[in-house]
């Protein structure tokens, strides 16, 4: 797996701004180092970033966002695509999307409407929470989704 070291930057976390290197192998952060400890530990990486004069910060959650969802008569404007790809640029590794399921329309059925929108289309890892229109016996039954 490749391995990636990001030196010089300015590292931003909850508890303030650290002088450190950031080691990552994949998608995984394996290391925070001392600015320097790099070289004196020999750490290799098939990839050096020089981010100095730079911050360096973790990925954004939106926990609430509105891909194509429809409202009033009209939808929103952003895609799975356009709106995951602006995420993107401002930091935001991960959304969770609003699915939606109409009263009288079945739950199971709702959420997959929403992973066909986004599946293949998001330039971000998402996730979905759900408005759930109404449930009873029929809007709650599992149907075979994938065939």
């Amino acid at each position: 797996m490749a391995r990636t070291l990001i030196k010089n930057g300015i590292v931003v976390s909850p508890t303030g701004r650290h002088d450190f290197d950031v080691l990552i192998e994949g998608e995984t952060i394996l290391a925070l180092l001392e600015r320097g400890k790099s070289d004196s530990l020999s750490i290799t990486a098939d990839k050096i970033i020089d981010a100095k004069g730079k911050y360096v910060i973790p990925g954004g959650i939106d926990v609430h966002t509105h891909m194509e969802l429809p409202f009033g008569g009209t939808a929103a404007v952003d895609t799975f695509e356009t709106g995951t790809i602006a995420a993107a640029w401002g930091g935001v590794t991960t959304i969770v999307d609003m699915a939606l399921q109409r009263y009288g329309e079945n739950v199971h059925e709702g959420l997959a409407e929403w992973h066909r929108k986004a599946g293949g289309n998001c330039a971000v890892d998402y996730a979905f929470h759900q408005i759930i229109g109404g449930v009873d016996e029929q809007s709650s039954k599992r149907h075979d989704l994938l065939g």
